[in-house]
């Protein structure tokens, strides 16, 4: 990169671990980085503090402020600090530490924005995180075959956590409220931004609910940025279980059928066998990149490193 270039502005959508190996790859090419999150989650911490309370769900975005904390000795104890939860069945057990402390400013400063703001000076985090609505949200899912005795049963099943833990075949999924208020912030910084980065991640809890907020998916369609869609390493058991790599852009392109990208990312283990991948991809409007992007030690997580090499080379880095 030139010493007179700026680098360049992305903003990345998901949610929990595929956002986060993101974030860790993105960050090595640049600070002017926005995560947008998902707010959909109802399990664990998160959904005990979205009962009590009327915030938004934390742990996605203590998540990508886990993976933005600065790369030092403080940052990284921080960084621990946000992901450590507390032991035991008493009432704060299984929280964690960095929600606690987000719900906590959401409510001193009764702004969700103003609150990740804050986080993010004190841990020195290098870019900005925004949720994907300014309101808490659930997703529900048309589940085909749920029950084994009736397998073309079409069967509607509501929350994020019981859509991953149920049994049979995702068909279409959905949000309420249907059309919920995007926060200013990301639409700007989406219009602003040089590159769009989706996935990878849970694709129907933590991918595709982007495009389904109607306010974000306008934006990411009319913004004059290239658009990288990154895929899975492997099939997931809960969501997309025996998924192709085409299988995963077919569903998306179901929930959002005029959305195209610029680049479609593939880790060649996931792709090699798939002979429908290419003619997918064309319909995206997309050039495929094939590069390995997966741990050298053969687990199912980006290499951070692998993906940030990707990401240089599709920028020009």
């Amino acid at each position: 990169m030139s010493a007179f270039r700026q680098p360049p502005a992305v903003v990345a959508f998901g949610g929990g671990h595929g956002l986060a190996a993101s974030l860790t790859a993105l960050r090595q090419l640049t600070h002017r980085l926005t995560a947008v999150v998902t707010v959909a989650d109802d399990g664990g911490s998160s959904g005990r503090l979205r009962e009590e309370f009327p915030i938004l769900p934390p742990g996605d975005l203590r998540m990508a402020l886990a993976a933005l904390c600065g790369d030092d000795e403080v940052g990284r104890a921080w960084a621990e600090v946000l992901q450590s939860r507390f032991p035991g069945d008493g009432p704060l057990g299984g929280h964690s530490i960095g929600n606690l402390l987000i719900a906590g400013l959401w409510q001193t400063l009764a702004d969700p924005v103003a609150g990740l703001d804050m986080v993010a000076s004190m841990l020195h985090v290098e870019g900005r995180v925004l949720p994907m609505a300014a309101v808490p949200l659930v997703i529900e899912a048309d589940m085909i075959g749920a029950d084994p005795a009736r397998p073309d049963e079409v069967t509607v099943v509501v929350g994020q956590e019981a859509v991953a833990l149920a049994t049979g075949q995702i068909g279409v999924v959905r949000l309420t409220p249907s059309d919920p208020p995007a926060v200013p912030e990301a639409l700007r910084a989406i219009h602003a931004a040089d590159y769009l980065v989706l996935g990878p991640g849970s694709w129907y809890s933590s991918v595709i609910p982007h495009v389904l907020v109607p306010e974000l998916l306008e934006a990411i369609g009319t913004s004059r940025a290239r658009r990288i869609l990154a895929l899975n390493l492997v099939p997931t058991d809960d969501e997309t279980p025996a998924y192709t790599a085409s299988r995963h852009i077919e569903v998306l392109a179901e929930h959002a059928p005029q959305l195209r990208f610029d680049v479609v990312v593939a880790d060649p283990s996931f792709s090699r066998d798939d002979p429908h991948l290419s003619t997918f991809v064309e319909s995206l409007g997309a050039q495929l990149v094939v590069a390995p992007v997966r741990m050298r030690d053969g687990s199912p997580r980006h290499d951070p490193y692998l993906l940030a090499a990707v990401y240089a080379g599709i920028m020009g880095l």
